[in-house]
């Protein structure tokens, strides 16, 4: 997976800046590859967080359990996204989201000491990474919005047109928890 990882990195950062093959060599050293296993936390909350996980293969969720233990799904991340509790990361404070794995998945992290080298070495990436940021806060602020103005059934309809895979890969009751509703509605929605 090795190779064929670094050529996913390549080529999701070639969506928005072209590298040389040195450029990239300089890239790849600031990044480390891990592997994490179906139900393990990458992030807990409350843990300290160093990394942002670029996801080569897998599906992760990103949560907040409040203080009834309700969970609430903030995201999911699959193959060719980034995911961590930002805030946290940014800010080096203690997280507020857990970052848990659906599936076996294999990422590469950076740290924020390597992500201000990447971004002060080669300023290409500081390029990537404001407008991987950008898409980020549309997908937000959608998110958001969908919420607050679209019923159970646009927002399934809005989920399986732009996630269609995430029916098949996420439990019933995980995707029920994310749209906001009971594994009931969800099985009228589907049906």
């Amino acid at each position: 997976m090795i190779d064929n990882s670094k050529k996913i990195l390549r080529d999701h950062i070639e969506k928005v800046v072209k590298l040389t093959d040195n450029e990239f060599d300089f890239v790849i050293g600031h990044f480390a590859l891990q592997s994490f296993k179906r139900t393990q936390f990458i992030i807990q909350a409350g843990d300290h967080v160093k990394d942002v996980f670029f996801i080569l293969s897998g599906l992760v969720k990103l949560f907040y359990m409040d203080e009834s233990a309700k969970q609430h799904i903030v995201s999911f991340a699959m193959e060719d996204w980034w995911e961590t509790d930002f805030n946290a990361y940014y800010a080096q404070r203690r997280a507020v989201f857990s970052l848990a794995c659906l599936e076996n998945t294999e990422t590469y992290s950076l740290s924020l000491e390597n992500f201000n080298r990447l971004c002060s070495g080669l300023q290409k990436m500081e390029h990537f990474f404001l407008m991987k940021s950008i898409a980020g806060h549309i997908g937000s602020q959608e998110r958001i919005l969908s919420f607050l103005t679209s019923d159970a059934r646009a927002r399934y309809e809005n989920l399986i047109n732009k996630s269609p895979s995430l029916l098949q890969r996420v439990p019933k009751a995980t995707l029920a928890l994310y749209l906001g509703v009971s594994r009931e509605t969800l099985s009228r929605l589907g049906s």
